[in-house]
């Protein structure tokens, strides 16, 4: 396992600290399209009035809710996703690394509308929870969690107003198999989604930490996105960013 540090930047260390919280679990999901010449993402604009992360470009992602542990899947995990989900977690779970994984890509459907998965061959699954999982379905998508690779995680620093303990996940946009138009709004969660090739998205407003993954995926991507590569993981410790690879 290797460790160095990665510095927060000078903002972040300026921001107005609150009282340390215990980290939630959550997930990020991030649509890489490998089609073109350069390799793209999908990034949107957080909305100016949130508390956390006003107006910064960010993956699509939040934290785990009660019904991902319940919900349907047409494929599970790769096994070393599974794996190297359950390194660094005091108690591990199968079934916490698969809601990670289904949580990823219910928020990219409700923050974009998109859909990530296979197209229901045959009669519906009958393990569906009710509210976003089951409008989610209703387009005749069901998630597919193997194509899904683990490329990133990371604890928010303490003092801040929120912390979650985020696993981000990677998948390649011809995993896309639905879109529901309307959800980006100028009231929305989300209110700008852009396809930005690497590099430049890297001159977005960005948190830190988006810096730091999407340098990760640059990298994640020349090696051959497979789903064996080291996974780097981030916390905090003496105002710096610790990393180690899972």
């Amino acid at each position: 396992m290797t460790e160095h540090t990665v510095a927060l930047t000078t903002s972040e260390k300026d921001e107005p600290r609150w009282p340390t919280i215990r980290p939630r679990h959550a997930a990020t999901l991030i649509i890489i399209d490998r089609s073109g010449r350069e390799p793209k993402v999908l990034m949107g604009r957080r909305h100016a009035g949130h508390r956390f992360m006003p107006g910064k470009f960010v993956f699509p992602g939040g934290r785990i809710e009660t019904n991902d542990r319940f919900m349907a899947a047409s494929n599970p995990l790769h096994p070393t996703v599974g794996e190297k989900l359950l390194a660094r977690t005091v108690k591990p779970s199968l079934t916490r690394g698969r809601a990670l994984a289904l949580a990823a890509i219910r928020e990219t459907f409700e923050e974009t509308g998109l859909l990530l998965g296979r197209r229901i061959d045959g009669e519906r699954p009958s393990r569906v929870p009710e509210g976003p999982w089951s409008e989610f379905i209703s387009h005749g998508i069901v998630p597919d969690l193997e194509p899904l690779r683990f490329v990133a995680r990371a604890i928010t620093p303490p003092g801040r107003p929120k912390r979650f303990d985020t696993r981000f996940f990677a998948v390649d946009a011809n995993q896309i198999a639905h879109r529901v138009d309307g959800i980006i709004t100028p009231d929305s969660e989300l209110t700008e989604l852009v396809w930005v090739e690497l590099d430049q998205a890297l001159e977005l407003e960005l948190p830190s930490i988006t810096t730091v993954v999407l340098k990760e995926l640059d990298k994640r991507t020349e090696a051959g996105f497979g789903h064996a590569l080291p996974v780097p993981f981030y916390y905090a410790r003496g105002g710096a960013f610790q990393r180690e690879e899972l």
